[in-house]
């Protein structure tokens, strides 16, 4: 038997054919506000006692310039900038045209106050607040432990 195929379903085909090629993909790990890109927000795993955690991420394809102003999560009771020439509360100039990176090894977001320990391959809600951006519900994944 010759089945002809429906009209409708050749051309929802077409469509997202056509739609999966002129977009570009997004993974799960990034995140997007109007300026800018947000990728792989992460922490490492934590001691059953520890009282912060240290979050690392990078930013590229800024458009604009912006600034992270605010990060919030259900994990902890606040937020700081750590790091060298860190002050207190969250406030990371993020310039034009460059990628920027918070880092261990530089300049990162503490969370602190954690309510409970981070455990490996775990993912928590994660609030970005931009200057200009706005606000951005993020992913926070915890990767493996410190080696000491």
């Amino acid at each position: 038997m010759n089945r002809v195929p429906h009209r409708r379903g050749v051309l929802h085909t077409g469509l997202a054919l056509s739609l999966s090629l002129a977009l570009p993909a997004a993974r799960a790990c990034e995140f997007f506000t109007t300026n800018l890109r947000i990728v792989h927000p992460w922490t490492r795993a934590t001691a059953r006692d520890a009282s912060f955690a240290v979050v690392c991420m990078k930013f590229d394809d800024v458009a604009q310039a912006d600034r992270l102003i605010g990060v919030e999560t259900p994990v902890a009771s606040g937020a700081e900038m750590g790091g060298a020439g860190a002050g207190p509360g969250v406030d990371f100039v993020i310039p034009e045209g460059r990628e920027s990176v918070l880092s261990e090894a530089g300049t990162h977001v503490r969370l602190t106050g954690l309510k409970f320990p981070l455990e490996v391959a775990r993912e928590y809600p994660l609030t970005l607040v931009f200057e200009k951006g706005g606000v951005v519900n993020a992913t926070l994944s915890v990767d493996y432990t410190r080696f000491k």
